[in-house]
C-alpha cells in the first residue's frame, strides 16, 4: 500500500514542512530544519514509519547531490567579486585558523578525534540556507546582503575543496593537488563554454525542446551533472565536489533571460522532489538517542554551537568600516549558520572510515540543527530590528 511505502511519508513531510513554516508564531524557522524535524519523528527513533534503507538510501544520495547542485547554481561571482570576495577570503582562512586551534583543545576530550573533519565542520556556511532567508527578506541585493553571500560562498566551497583534497583516500596529497587543478580547469571551460558559445541553431533546437515532452535542456543539464559526478568520483573527489561543480556550470550559463525557464525547471526538480528525500532523510537517519548516552555528547551539541559562531562569527572583525556597527551581529550570526549538508557528508565519511566517534557525528549534526534554527532567527529579528534606524543602503558596494 501507498501508505506503507517511505515516499508517501517522506513527501508527506515534505508538504507538512512549509505549511508548519507559514504559521505565526513569532519566529521564522527554516523550513529545512522542519524538514529534518519531522524526519526524526517519522524515523525509526520515534514513529518507525521510514527505515533508512534501500530506497531511502540512494533518493538521500541523490538529495545531497542535488542540494550542493542548487548551491553551485545560486553563486554568481560578477555579484560579489572585489572586495567582498577579498574579505571573505580572508575571513574563511581566520576561520579555519581559529577552527584548528579550538579543535585542537577539543582533542583532549578521549571521544573528539578527527580533528581534519571536525575543522572543516566548523568553518561551513550555509548558502543554501542563507539564500532564500535573503531572498524573501529583499536583502540580496544590498550591500550588506553581498557581504553576507560572499562569506556564504567561501564558507561553501572552501570545505569542499579542502574535504576532497584532505579526506581522499585514493591518491597522495601532490596527486590530488594536480588532478584539482585539472578538475577546476575542465569546469572553467564547461562554464567559458556554456556562457559564450551559443550558437543560434542549437539555441533554437533548445528552445523548441524546453516546454515539450522530451525536456532536452534539462535532461542535457542532467547529464552534465552525471558527467561531473562521475569525473569527480574519477579523480578520487567526494561526488559531492561535482556537483557542486556542476551547479557553478548550470549557473553561469543559464544567466540572464534566455536561461530562466531552464534554470527555474531545476529549481522544480530540485526544491520539489529531491530536496525533501535530503533533509527528512537526514532526520530519519539522525541517531538522536546517541545524544543522551553520555554527559560528553550531551555538552559537544551547545559546545560545537557556540563554536560554530566563534569560528565563523569571529572574522566580522575584518568587515569594521564596511558594514555598520548595527549589523556585525547579524553579519556574525549569518556567516555562522553552518552548511548542514556538507556536515552530513563530512560526518558521513568520518563515521564510515571509522575516523570520528559516531556520538560526536550526532553531537556536531544535532548542534548544525540548532545553530540553523537560532542564528538566521536571531539574525533576522536584530536586522528587522535595526532597518529603521540605520539609513538607506547604498545599491553599489562601499
Amino acid at each position: 500500500m501507498l501508505v506503507g511505502h517511505p515516499v508517501f511519508w517522506i513527501l508527506a513531510a515534505g508538504v507538512l514542512a512549509p505549511l508548519l513554516a507559514e504559521i505565526p508564531i513569532g519566529l521564522k524557522v527554516p523550513v529545512v530544519v522542519l524538514e529534518v524535524v519531522l524526519g526524526v519523528v517519522i524515523g525509526p527513533q520515534f514513529l518507525s514509519l521510514v527505515q533508512f534503507d534501500g530506497f531511502v538510501v540512494t533518493m538521500f544520495t541523490i538529495g545531497m547531490a542535488a542540494t550542493l547542485l542548487m548551491a553551485g547554481m545560486e553563486l554568481d561571482f560578477a555579484e560579489i567579486k572585489g572586495r567582498p570576495l577579498f574579505l571573505a577570503a580572508g575571513g574563511w582562512i581566520a576561520s579555519v585558523l581559529l577552527g584548528v586551534t579550538v579543535v585542537g583543545l577539543l582533542h583532549a576530550i578521549p571521544q573528539v578525534r578527527a580533528p581534519q573533519m571536525v575543522t572543516l565542520a566548523l568553518c561551513t556556511t550555509g548558502l543554501g540556507v542563507l539564500m532564500p532567508i535573503f531572498r524573501d527578506g529583499g536583502q540580496l541585493r544590498t550591500a550588506f546582503g553581498r557581504f553576507v553571500v560572499a562569506a556564504g560562498t567561501i564558507g561553501e566551497v572552501g570545505p569542499i575543496v579542502a574535504m576532497s583534497l584532505l579526506l581522499s583516500q585514493h591518491y597522495s596529497t601532490w596527486q590530488e593537488a594536480g588532478f584539482l587543478l585539472a578538475f577546476l580547469a575542465i569546469v572553467a571551460i564547461a562554464i567559458a563554454v556554456g556562457a559564450r558559445a551559443r550558437p543560434p541553431r542549437i539555441l533554437a533546437m533548445l528552445s523548441r525542446n524546453m516546454h515539450r515532452s522530451t525536456q532536452l535542456p534539462l535532461r542535457i543539464s542532467m547529464l552534465m551533472l552525471a558527467a561531473l559526478l562521475l569525473l569527480a568520483d574519477r579523480f578520487g573527489f567526494e561526488s559531492i565536489f561535482g556537483a557542486f561543480a556542476g551547479g557553478m556550470v548550470l549557473g553561469q550559463a543559464t544567466r540572464g533571460e534566455d536561461g530562466k525557464a531552464l534554470r527555474e525547471k531545476m529549481e522544480t526538480i530540485s526544491f520539489g522532489w529531491f530536496f525533501p528525500f535530503f533533509f527528512v532523510g537526514t532526520g530519519i537517519k539522525f541517531n538522536i538517542a546517541a545524544l543522551g548516552q553520555d554527559l560528553t555528547t550531551m555538552l559537544l551539541v551547545p559546545a560545537f554551537a557556540v563554536l560554530f559562531l566563534i569560528v565563523r562569527g569571529m572574522p566580522v572583525l575584518l568587515y569594521r568600516g564596511q558594514i555598520d556597527t548595527a549589523q556585525r551581529l547579524p553579519f556574525a550570526l549569518s556567516s555562522a549558520v553552518p552548511s548542514l549538508s556538507i556536515i552530513v557528508v563530512i560526518t558521513e565519511i568520518g563515521v564510515r572510515a571509522k575516523s570520528m566517534n559516531p556520538n560526536v557525528a550526532a553531537a556536531l549534526i544535532g548542534a548544525a540543527l540548532l545553530s540553523v534554527l537560532l542564528f538566521p532567527t536571531i539574525a533576522g529579528a536584530l536586522l528587522s530590528r535595526t532597518a529603521a534606524s540605520l539609513p538607506e543602503e547604498r545599491s553599489g558596494m562601499p
